[in-house]
C-alpha cells in the first residue's frame, strides 16, 4: 500500500513539473519594438533591449511571473549579481558588450577596466558632457531616454495609460506640494553612461531612503506593471533653487542593480556636478518640479504626447525657468 502511495505521488509530481516545464516554454505573445526620438538627429529609432528575451518571458509567461515575484524582484537576487559584476572575471564580458551595443569608449577617461562594474561606472572626459551654466536652465541629470510631463494634474496621473501614485511614490505629505507640477522621466539602459549630476544648483537636503523591490524599469516591464516606479526602491533628495523652487531628484533602482551610490558632499550643489552613480543594471532618475517652475522644452513634451521617449544626453538642455 505505502508503495503504491508513493509511486503516485511520484507520478503527481512528475506530471506537475511537466506542466511547469510546458508553461515555461510556451510561445511568448510578440512585443511591439520600443521606438524611441533621437534628439540629435530628430530619427524615430528602434532600441536595442539587453536581455529582452528574459524580460518578455519575466512579465508575460506565467512560470516566469512566478520566477518573478519569488526571485527576480528580490534585493539579494540583484545584490548577488550586481557583487558578481565588481569580480575580475566578469571584465570578459566588457568587449562583447560594447560591440553589441555600439558604445563609444573614447569619451570614457580611461579605456582599461578591472571588472565589469568598473566598466559600467565610468567616468567621462571633462568635456564629454558640455553644461549650460545659465541659471535660468535645468539640463539632463543622466544620459537616457527622457519622457516629459508639463501638468501632472492630480496624484493619480495617467503615463503611457497607465496610473502613477505621487503619494506612493515620495510616501509622505511631500508629494501634496507637486500635485500640480511637472514630472521628468529619465529611463538608464544598461548600455548608457550610468553616472548621474545634479540638473540645477541649489541648497540640497539629506537623502531619504525608500526601501523596495527590484523590477525592471524597461518599457517591455511597464507594459505590464506600471506601478513599478513606486515599487522599487528610490533614493531622492530635495535641491532648493531660486529660481526652480523645491526641485526633487530620486534615483530607483531596477531588476540586477547592484547598488545606487551617492557621491557628492555638502549641502550646496552646482548644475552638471555629479550626485552618484547606478552599479550593474537598468534604472532611472525621476524629476519633480513644483507648479509653474519649469517650461520643459517643446520637443520633449510633443514626443511623450505622442508616445515615444526622447533619447537625451547629460547636460542638455530640457526646460527654462518661468
Amino acid at each position: 500500500m505505502n508503495i503504491s502511495k508513493t509511486k503516485k505521488r511520484w507520478s503527481l509530481i512528475l506530471l506537475l513539473l511537466g506542466v511547469i516545464v510546458l508553461l515555461a516554454l510556451y510561445p511568448l505573445p510578440p512585443q511591439a519594438p520600443i521606438r524611441y526620438y533621437d534628439r540629435q538627429s530628430g530619427l524615430l529609432k528602434t532600441e536595442k533591449v539587453a536581455g529582452e528575451k528574459w524580460l518578455v518571458w519575466l512579465y508575460n509567461n506565467p512560470v516566469g511571473e512566478a520566477t518573478l515575484w519569488a526571485l527576480a524582484k528580490r534585493k539579494v537576487v540583484s545584490s548577488v549579481y550586481g557583487s558578481s559584476m565588481d569580480r575580475p572575471s566578469s571584465a570578459k564580458k566588457i568587449q562583447p558588450f560594447v560591440e553589441e551595443f555600439d558604445i563609444d569608449l573614447r569619451t570614457a577617461q580611461k579605456q582599461a577596466f578591472s571588472s565589469f562594474n568598473d566598466f559600467f561606472t565610468r567616468k567621462l572626459k571633462n568635456n564629454a558632457r558640455p553644461v549650460d551654466t545659465s541659471s535660468t536652465v535645468a539640463v539632463s541629470p543622466a544620459d537616457g531616454k527622457i519622457l516629459a510631463y508639463a501638468n501632472i494634474g492630480h496624484s493619480d496621473f495617467i503615463i503611457k495609460g497607465y496610473r502613477f501614485d505621487l503619494f506612493s511614490f515620495l510616501s509622505g505629505r511631500l508629494a501634496q506640494k507637486y500635485l500640480d507640477g511637472t514630472l521628468v522621466i529619465i529611463r538608464l539602459a544598461p548600455p548608457d553612461y550610468h553616472r548621474f549630476h545634479f540638473p540645477v544648483s541649489g541648497k540640497v537636503s539629506p537623502v531619504t531612503r525608500i526601501d523596495g523591490d527590484y523590477y525592471s524599469v524597461n518599457p517591455l516591464a511597464l507594459r505590464k506593471m506600471a506601478e513599478i516606479f513606486c515599487l522599487n526602491k528610490r533614493e531622492f533628495t530635495i535641491i532648493s533653487n531660486p529660481l526652480f523652487g523645491d526641485v526633487v531628484m530620486a534615483e530607483v533602482g531596477a531588476t540586477m542593480v547592484g547598488s545606487i551610490v551617492q557621491t557628492y558632499s555638502g549641502n550646496f550643489v552646482k548644475k552638471g556636478e555629479e550626485k552618484g552613480y547606478f552599479k550593474f543594471g537598468g534604472s532611472t532618475v525621476v524629476l519633480l518640479f513644483e507648479k509653474n517652475k519649469i517650461r520643459i522644452d517643446e520637443d520633449l513634451l510633443l514626443h511623450t504626447l505622442r508616445g515615444y521617449e526622447t533619447m537625451i544626453k547629460e547636460g542638455e538642455i530640457i526646460g527654462v525657468s518661468y
